[in-house]
């Protein structure tokens, strides 16, 4: 993950570059955000009034100047933020709370997806004259808390859902794909009957063939799209890799309720009640996190811990 820079001096130095015309717009986004001087003088820019009910979800679109956001009230909003106005609104077709909603890449903001309470996962197609068609792109048997499109793809996406699936989405095809569902682990890689309720999904931004899933136990999974085919019913939950910090191993104390990928391939996790942990590649347990107790388990690094907060 990126790193708090504290030089005030730096910080005023990319200003400087990026007024001249010498610093790249990206670059200087990167370095800027990553400043610890810049966080600190943070401060409430305005206020965005549309929703009645809690807003749980916002998502800016690729150039920062449009953000989207869904609500308890299951409509859709998409703000100027920088006027403060909304320049669309409209009803998502869902029966429950919204818990997410994307922007699809490469759609000039035309199609958003969103999850939801009531098991769905939806497309708002943005028209011309300002209407808007939604349609069902598929149903878990669960709450759905996240999404996660694939970086760069204007047609590919996953959920994830309190009932363990994983589901694969093609908005060239008008159909959902079940790939796997994530079951516990146990003793000797026997396959538990006991699904893990997921609570969130990234994808790899360096390698699009990994995701990562986290949820109702300890352990964050990492699975690779290319070993599984696009039906569950023949395929085994069998992740690449796992991560969990060390004094968390099988405590069944905790769960995941967030995950997120840096641009070089560090996950960061965070836990109920407890902490949050940046993991290196090297630092995985594995695909079976059991068998890697005891010695093998301890001569792994240990994640970078942040603290400070409870959630």
């Amino acid at each position: 993950m990126k790193r708090l820079y504290k030089s005030t001096d730096d910080e005023f130095m990319e200003f400087h570059k990026r007024e001249i015309g010498v610093s790249q717009p990206r670059n200087f986004t990167r370095r800027i955000s990553a400043s610890e001087v810049t966080v600190k003088r943070l401060d409430l820019y305005g206020k965005l009034n549309g929703h009645e009910g809690c807003v749980n979800t916002i998502d800016f679109n690729a150039t920062g100047d449009v953000l989207v956001s869904g609500s308890d009230d299951r409509r859709v909003i998409l703000w100027d933020w920088a006027t403060r106005k909304s320049k669309l609104s409209y009803s998502s077709g869902h029966m429950d709370n919204i818990f997410q909603a994307r922007f699809m890449p490469f759609t000039d903001d035309r199609k958003v997806v969103t999850a939801a309470a009531d098991g769905q996962v939806r497309l708002g197609l943005l028209l011309g004259n300002g209407q808007v068609e939604t349609k069902r792109l598929g149903r878990h048997q669960g709450r759905v808390h996240n999404l996660a499109v694939e970086p760069g793809s204007p047609y590919i996406l996953y959920s994830c859902s309190e009932d363990g699936f994983v589901q694969h989405y093609d908005l060239r095809s008008n159909s959902a794909t079940k790939i796997l569902c994530c079951s516990s682990f146990m003793e000797n890689n026997k396959q538990s009957s006991s699904s893990v309720r997921l609570n969130s999904i990234v994808i790899d931004p360096r390698n699009p063939n990994y995701f990562a899933v986290g949820g109702s136990d300890e352990y964050a999974r990492v699975y690779d799209i290319r070993m599984y085919q696009m039906d569950a019913s023949h395929n085994t939950d069998r992740p690449v890799n796992t991560f969990c910090p060390h004094h968390l191993i099988e405590t069944h104390e905790v769960h995941i309720t967030a995950l997120a990928y840096s641009s070089s391939s560090e996950l960061l996790v965070s836990y109920n009640d407890e902490l949050i942990y940046l993991f290196q590649k090297n630092m995985g347990l594995g695909s079976s996190p059991l068998s890697s107790q005891g010695e093998d388990a301890k001569k792994l690094d240990e994640p970078q811990v942040y603290s400070g907060h409870r959630n």
